[in-house]
């Protein structure tokens, strides 16, 4: 059960707050003033903190300044600090939430209020928690493995490029690891903490495909039964990924290129315009300048895109990288699925090699994931010759 720390002054409210959470099950510590409460917080780990505003030697605002302060010297995760004022004392506590803490209840105590936000709290420290964990495991899929000179190629032009604000559009073909690209480039860029929205302009219908980016006002067209935002104002302040641009149809294309061009975007069914703040990145499998000549794309908006170009290679012209793949996705998938590591010699990884690989980094995933389910303890030539 959760562990929650008291601090408070008076010893009634110490008692009371004790008994109603030890009473619902929680594990309960108490401390009479902020510098045992704080020596309590940095050498034992709670869950929650609750903490008067008002007491001697340390008030709540300052101990709220120093467990921030000591939790990051620990390298340590902090649990909510709930505050706790009197009557009157509003401003305070709202100081204390400029200061980090998660909420504040005021005296005198409210059951219902309290069990509410000890519960909000407890949710909130969870969905961190587990936030933290998807961040690490979204992390290891977006890396890059390999060492060939040409991955190093679009490794180095990454790391120039996602610091700026240009627009890049990632060329290759199906299974190449454009998404993994425009991850990478998220990532590492000033828009890092903002969000990244993806699109899929080829499963998306082209006459839901303006509505979907640009959003739509309530009764625009039948379905529209409220108001809507799109991509692009869902992702303002971040970044918009444009995964297959290439299928995207011609009056959308009309609308993306005034977007870029004037940063504002126009709701279906609507005539007034919205600011938006978005860092568009742009994929495709296809030739645009090809679609240019047929008049599938038009040319200003490739130009609009095209600021920075970067060509994610073919997996058959980087076969010097599949012993690092295999082994990073032997470990990544053994990990997800909770299995032991299986290893795999030395034949395998050479006819691995020898496979021509038309569905790229995408298939050489399956294909392993394959050969960890079917193969014995140790994936041999013979496996691969007989999954593959």
């Amino acid at each position: 059960m959760a562990k929650i720390l008291i601090i408070d002054d008076e010893r009634a409210i110490r008692n009371t707050l004790k008994e109603i959470l030890e009473f619902e099950g929680y594990t309960v510590e108490v401390a009479e003033n902020g510098r045992i409460g704080l020596e309590r917080a940095l050498s034992s780990t709670f869950d929650l903190i609750f903490t008067d505003i008002k007491m001697p030697e340390m008030d709540g605002l300052e101990f709220l300044n120093a467990y921030h302060e000591g939790m990051n010297q620990q390298n340590n995760e902090e649990a909510p600090v709930v505050v706790i004022t009197g009557h009157g004392s509003v401003e305070s506590a709202v100081e204390s939430l400029k200061g980090g803490a998660f909420d504040f209840i005021q005296k005198p105590l409210d059951l219902n209020r309290l069990l509410v936000t000890t519960k909000h709290a407890l949710d909130h420290k969870q969905l961190v928690q587990e936030t933290k964990v998807l961040r690490k495991k979204i992390g290891k899929r977006n890396q890059m493995i390999g060492e060939s000179a040409a991955i190093s190629r679009v490794r180095a032009i990454i790391d120039k490029v996602a610091p700026t604000e240009a627009r890049v559009l990632i060329t290759g073909s199906n299974g190449t690891g454009k998404e993994v690209v425009a991850h990478l480039i998220h990532e590492n860029s000033q828009r890092s903490t903002g969000p990244m929205v993806e699109v899929n302009c080829a499963a998306i219908p082209s006459e839901l495909i303006e509505s979907e980016l640009f959003g739509h006002m309530k009764g625009s067209f039948t379905g529209a039964v409220k108001d809507r935002a799109g991509k692009f104002e869902q992702a303002d302040g971040g970044t918009l990924f444009l995964d297959e641009i290439g299928d995207m149809s011609l009056s959308a294309q009309t609308k993306v290129l005034r977007a870029l061009q004037e940063n504002e975007i126009t709701r279906v069914g609507s005539d007034k315009t919205i600011k938006v703040n978005v860092r568009v990145i742009a994929a495709t499998n296809k030739d645009l300048q090809r679609e240019i000549e047929k008049g599938n794309f038009r040319e200003d908006l490739y130009h609009r895109l095209n600021v920075i170009p970067i060509h994610v290679p073919d997996l058959k012209d980087r076969k010097e990288d599949i012993p690092l793949l295999v082994n990073h996705f032997i470990q990544l998938i053994c990990t997800e699925q909770g299995w032991k590591n299986k290893g795999i010699n030395d034949d395998a990884i050479q006819a691995l090699q020898q496979h021509h690989w038309p569905g790229n980094i995408r298939e050489l995933r399956n294909v392993i994931e394959r050969l960890i389910i079917l193969s014995g303890d140790t994936i041999t030539a013979e496996d691969v010759n007989l999954y593959i």
